[in-house]
């Protein structure tokens, strides 16, 4: 009797061992968090491969539940989502808010919804390559901006890949 109990647990703690083993390989629920990440001074541009911290001005990302693309400007940022086969509906836009922010160095805690944000075009303002798109949260600083340094303001929506490529060829037409 002895014997077949010391079989049976045996057997049954190598089920547990089993279970508790097959338990281990199963992939966690994934959650998706879909709000901002800081940059950090590793992270390359999605489109360019440059260094982003390199720059100054506003930078974006977009956050997927694939994970999270960075890139070195807005305009980047937006001229790859413009793109019909990155447009996804659970992306998540963000981009710095230049009204709460240093240009030289954009604070990642004032990131904001750039399909929310107000950019001014226009300005001669340095960051990444191509055109300059300043973000803001409020209209309020995105007019005091072009009070400054001239350009327009603009909302997500009027941003298209003509815009980006005219400002873009104006801006190398100046150098």
């Amino acid at each position: 009797m002895r014997a077949f109990y010391l079989t049976t647990v045996r057997a049954m703690a190598g089920l547990m061992v089993c279970l508790l083993l097959a338990a281990c390989d199963m992939p966690a629920q994934a959650s998706l968090n879909d709000a901002a990440v800081a940059f950090h001074p590793s992270d390359e541009c999605h489109v360019c491969g440059m260094i982003i911290n390199g720059f100054p001005g506003p930078k974006g990302e977009v956050v997927e539940p694939g994970g999270v693309r960075k890139f070195c400007s807005t305009a980047e940022m937006i001229g790859w989502w413009l793109q019909p086969e990155n447009q996804h509906r659970a992306a998540r836009l963000y981009v710095h808010d230049m009204g709460r922010s240093p240009w030289n160095a954009p604070d990642d805690a004032h990131l904001i919804d750039a399909r929310d944000a107000f950019y001014v075009a226009g300005t001669s303002l340095k960051g990444a390559m191509g055109v300059v798109l300043a973000s803001f949260s409020s209209r309020q600083a995105a007019d005091k901006l072009v009070a400054e340094q001239g350009g327009r303001v603009l909302r997500f929506s009027e941003i298209d890949q003509a815009l980006l490529q005219q400002q873009s060829a104006q801006a190398h037409s100046s150098h």
